[in-house]
């Protein structure tokens, strides 16, 4: 039995390992959308005709990230071509201190089948800013920076949307206090590698509203 265990514990180890070196292994860098990803992202409905960036104003950044479950993944996040290089310049920080990302498919956010849940990191939806909690209207009726390609959600979850202390997501209740910090929480490494590309952060907003997982370009 010593024997038996012995080798599926090898077997176990050794798909890991492979999973990691093909992670590894496979391009990063930016890239102009192919005709199926423009496809995709137009069948989710995160682009149509009015929105103020062209499909071919955008790019796709291929980087690294560690996982919450300690592997190496290929994330996918579709940026406005101005930030692209800056931002890849950011998650190459972010790998190197282990920052963990939960999900950072280009399928978990336009897919088919895309993550109902919202937990992925991801940059353009063509819409509105989002409204506070504090308020009962769903939308400002202003474009938010992720319809430009210039705004990044950082782990969901473990970083809430909130406004008069509360979040509309209610598996983020225990992230409300950011004084007892978790993997994937934002911290202040993360916010310098943010901010060396030029890029502010939505918890530093001024007010009872925060917006703890997101970075763009001017802060808002």
């Amino acid at each position: 039995m010593k024997t038996v265990a012995t080798i599926i514990l090898a077997a176990v180890l050794s798909a890991s390992a492979a999973t990691t070196n093909a992670a590894t292994t496979q391009r990063t860098g930016v890239a102009r959308l192919t005709t199926t990803q423009k496809h995709a992202i137009k069948q989710a409905g995160e682009w149509h005709k009015g929105c103020p960036v062209w499909l071919s104003e955008l790019r796709v950044l291929s980087y690294r990230y560690y996982g919450f479950d300690q592997q190496t993944h290929i994330g996918q996040i579709v940026v406005n071509a101005k930030v692209a290089h800056p931002l890849a310049t950011v998650f190459a920080k972010l790998y190197r201190m282990r920052f963990p990302i939960r999900d950072g498919a280009f399928a978990s956010t336009y897919g088919a089948h895309p993550d109902k849940s919202g937990d992925v990191t991801a940059s353009f939806e063509c819409r509105d800013a989002a409204a506070s909690p504090c308020s009962s209207s769903s939308t400002t009726h202003h474009w938010s920076m992720h319809a430009f390609g210039e705004a990044v959600d950082l782990d969901p979850r473990e970083n809430p949307y909130v406004g008069c202390g509360m979040t509309r997501d209610k598996t983020a209740l225990s992230y409300l206090k950011r004084s007892h910090h978790r993997p994937g929480m934002v911290t202040p490494a993360v916010r310098r590698a943010f901010a060396s590309a030029g890029w502010g952060w939505g918890g530093s907003w001024v007010g009872s509203t925060k917006d703890y997982m997101h970075f763009s370009t001017n802060g808002h």
